[in-house]
């Protein structure tokens, strides 16, 4: 069983429900998730999570960019609106902004 350390997601959010539908296929252990309305990230902890981390990998749709976390900056995790994206997931150094069927099933091994 493979095991995530980090899952931020967003109630009602379709991108959200397919990450979670592969997770519970692949039988994916959660060490920390956080829902952003009961706990929303704060800029803070996207600081953390930035520092936490080496690779930086942004999904939209099928576009991916990857960046080091050391050229990676709190904007990057932000959407339009500025609230943090969800779907997030960090696996050891590496976290995935967004969904991506691919790079999260690679992600998680």
């Amino acid at each position: 069983m493979s095991t995530l350390d980090f899952y931020y997601h967003r109630p009602s959010c379709t991108s959200c429900e397919r990450t979670r539908a592969v997770l519970d296929k692949k039988k994916v252990r959660v060490q920390e998730e956080r829902q952003s309305r009961k706990a929303p990230l704060t800029e803070a902890d996207a600081k953390a999570l930035l520092g936490s981390v080496r690779e930086v990998i942004l999904a939209r749709g099928k576009a991916i960019r990857r960046i080091a976390s050391k050229d990676a900056t709190i904007d990057d995790l932000r959407g339009v609106a500025g609230a943090f994206r969800a779907p997030m997931v960090k696996r050891g150094k590496t976290l995935l902004v967004g969904f991506n069927e691919d790079e999260l099933t690679k992600l998680i091994g």
